[in-house]
Protein backbone atom coordinates (compact mmCIF):
# COMPACT_ATOMS: atom_id res chain seq x y z
CA UNK A 1 0.00 0.00 0.00
CA UNK A 2 1.44 3.46 -1.15
CA UNK A 3 0.91 5.76 1.93
CA UNK A 4 1.73 9.37 1.76
CA UNK A 5 1.84 11.45 4.70
CA UNK A 6 2.05 15.68 4.76
CA UNK A 7 3.12 17.73 8.05
CA UNK A 8 1.31 21.20 7.79
CA UNK A 9 2.83 24.38 8.77
CA UNK A 10 5.91 22.46 10.92
CA UNK A 11 8.58 19.52 10.23
CA UNK A 12 7.82 15.95 11.42
CA UNK A 13 10.57 13.91 12.78
CA UNK A 14 11.14 10.56 11.26
CA UNK A 15 10.03 8.44 14.13
CA UNK A 16 6.62 10.33 14.08
CA UNK A 17 6.40 9.06 10.13
CA UNK A 18 7.72 5.73 11.13
CA UNK A 19 4.45 5.05 13.46
CA UNK A 20 1.99 6.78 11.28
CA UNK A 21 3.11 4.77 8.13
CA UNK A 22 2.97 0.96 10.36
CA UNK A 23 -0.23 2.03 11.77
CA UNK A 24 -1.84 2.98 8.27
CA UNK A 25 -0.16 -0.08 7.02
CA UNK A 26 -1.52 -2.33 9.09
CA UNK A 27 -5.30 -1.66 7.99
CA UNK A 28 -4.23 -4.15 5.29
CA UNK A 29 -4.35 -7.01 7.04
CA UNK A 30 -7.84 -6.40 7.79
CA UNK A 31 -8.54 -5.52 4.01
CA UNK A 32 -6.24 -6.56 1.23
CA UNK A 33 -7.93 -3.95 -1.62
CA UNK A 34 -7.02 -0.80 -0.06
CA UNK A 35 -4.56 1.00 -3.12
CA UNK A 36 -3.39 3.65 -0.82
CA UNK A 37 -3.81 6.48 1.82
CA UNK A 38 -2.95 9.84 2.18
CA UNK A 39 -2.47 11.16 6.02
CA UNK A 40 -2.15 14.80 7.05
CA UNK A 41 -0.61 15.89 9.98
CA UNK A 42 -1.59 19.74 10.90
CA UNK A 43 -1.31 21.77 14.74
CA UNK A 44 -4.04 23.87 15.45
CA UNK A 45 -3.99 27.32 16.76
CA UNK A 46 -5.89 26.67 19.87
CA UNK A 47 -5.63 27.74 22.88
CA UNK A 48 -5.75 24.37 25.50
CA UNK A 49 -3.00 21.29 24.58
CA UNK A 50 -5.45 19.78 22.35
CA UNK A 51 -4.00 21.09 19.07
CA UNK A 52 -2.49 17.98 17.10
CA UNK A 53 -4.75 16.89 14.01
CA UNK A 54 -4.67 13.69 12.50
CA UNK A 55 -6.58 13.52 9.22
CA UNK A 56 -6.41 9.88 7.48
CA UNK A 57 -8.06 9.05 3.59
CA UNK A 58 -7.64 5.61 2.45
CA UNK A 59 -8.78 4.75 -0.98
CA UNK A 60 -10.27 1.93 -1.79
CA UNK A 61 -12.67 0.05 -4.63
CA UNK A 62 -15.69 2.35 -5.07
CA UNK A 63 -15.44 4.24 -1.90
CA UNK A 64 -13.28 6.75 -0.05
CA UNK A 65 -12.89 5.99 3.87
CA UNK A 66 -11.90 9.43 5.75
CA UNK A 67 -11.31 10.57 9.34
CA UNK A 68 -10.03 13.17 11.25
CA UNK A 69 -9.29 13.40 14.80
CA UNK A 70 -7.65 16.27 17.28
CA UNK A 71 -6.18 15.04 20.43
CA UNK A 72 -3.02 16.51 22.51
CA UNK A 73 -0.55 14.14 20.41
CA UNK A 74 -0.13 12.96 17.19
CA UNK A 75 0.67 9.77 18.34
CA UNK A 76 -2.65 9.31 19.66
CA UNK A 77 -4.69 11.19 17.34
CA UNK A 78 -3.78 8.73 14.95
CA UNK A 79 -3.99 5.71 16.68
CA UNK A 80 -7.64 6.94 17.14
CA UNK A 81 -8.32 7.99 13.23
CA UNK A 82 -6.69 4.33 12.58
CA UNK A 83 -9.61 2.83 15.17
CA UNK A 84 -12.30 4.85 13.06
CA UNK A 85 -11.22 3.66 9.67
CA UNK A 86 -11.11 -0.01 11.30
CA UNK A 87 -14.39 0.33 11.52
CA UNK A 88 -15.70 2.19 8.43
CA UNK A 89 -13.37 -0.96 6.64
CA UNK A 90 -16.12 -3.73 8.22
CA UNK A 91 -18.95 -2.08 7.51
CA UNK A 92 -17.60 -1.58 3.50
CA UNK A 93 -16.42 -5.20 4.12
CA UNK A 94 -20.05 -6.35 5.26
CA UNK A 95 -21.91 -4.02 2.22
CA UNK A 96 -19.98 -5.58 0.03
CA UNK A 97 -20.98 -8.92 0.83
CA UNK A 98 -24.58 -8.54 1.15
CA UNK A 99 -24.66 -7.44 -2.68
Amino acid sequence: MNVKIQSIHFDADKKLIDFVTEKVEKLGHFYTDIMGGEVYLRIDKSPDNINKIAEIRLNVPGQELFSKRQCKSFEEATDEAIEALRNQIKRHKEKLQKV
